[in-house]
């Protein structure tokens, strides 16, 4: 190997390995921006915590809130509302390193170069085991490819990407230095009566079985994935494990007490 190329590839390389004790965590979105030792949650079933969604600036929830049901789950409509980085980094970063779980911060990748200043701030932290960058539906292939370029340095990056993205992206990302991918919540559009189309993320068990698809095309792509999506009991999980998966996320179901 020609030494430019040695170089070159050295620079894709993060300090820290992506390892988990465990391979089950809540997804973004779902307990908060720390861990509750006080929520209805199996803690040690987990082998790491994933933050609440946490942009550059400060975000309000949506003006409409919505939360619709349909058969087999949902949709919710949030807005995706956070204080932004620095209030976060005040409230949140001795929970952070007083947790017994290592911590995955995601953050929302509106912009590379806020998206790069983001994971920066984030590479002294202790306990911060690694960065889940997350990315509007359907952007550009090359705007996340220059996000993950800006963004290598310390910490392991995992790129959440939709559903439509993630076979398409994942090989190539990982290639050009992700540690990992994960699947970000699909999204749809209801009505309720006498409304606008609202849209949303959705979420619930009639996801599992493209959750699955997913796992066992990653799989033999040949990438590292993490899944998500209608996981809503342990032999879900196992069965993501079994087929190639390379830890699990859940979401909803966590809101329903430990799984029994």
């Amino acid at each position: 190997m020609a030494q430019k190329d040695y170089n070159e590839l050295n620079q894709k390389m993060t300090k820290r390995d992506l390892i988990f004790g465990k391979p089950l965590m809540n997804a973004a979105g779902t307990l908060g921006f720390a861990p509750d030792p006080h929520a209805p949650v199996a803690w040690d079933d987990f082998g790491a915590f994933i933050t609440n969604p946490i942009s550059l600036r400060p975000r309000t929830a949506a003006s409409q809130p919505a939360v619709i049901e349909y058969p087999g789950g949902f949709l919710l409509h949030t807005g995706l509302p956070n204080p932004g980085l620095d209030t976060a980094l005040k409230k949140y970063a001795r929970r952070w390193n007083d947790s017994p779980l290592p911590i995955l911060v995601h953050l929302m990748a509106d912009r590379p170069e806020a998206t790069r200043h983001m994971v920066q701030t984030l590479e002294g932290l202790e306990n911060v085991m690694a960065v889940e960058l997350g990315f509007a539906p359907l952007l550009a292939d090359d705007i996340v490819s220059i996000t993950l370029e800006m963004c290598i340095g310390e910490l392991p990056l995992i790129l959440c990407l939709p559903w439509e993205q993630v076979l398409a992206l994942g090989p190539r990302l990982t290639a050009e230095g992700a540690a990992a991918i994960s699947t970000a919540a699909p999204r749809g559009a209801l009505t309720l009566p006498g409304s606008e189309l609202i849209e949303g993320r959705l979420f619930g068990p009639a996801l599992f079985a493209q959750s699955l698809e997913i796992v066992h095309s990653a799989a033999r792509l040949g990438f590292p994935l993490i899944a998500a999506g209608g996981v809503y009991s342990k032999e879900n999980a196992g069965t993501l494990i079994a087929a190639g998966a390379l830890a699990v996320q859940t979401d909803s179901a966590l809101w329903r007490g430990p799984d029994s």
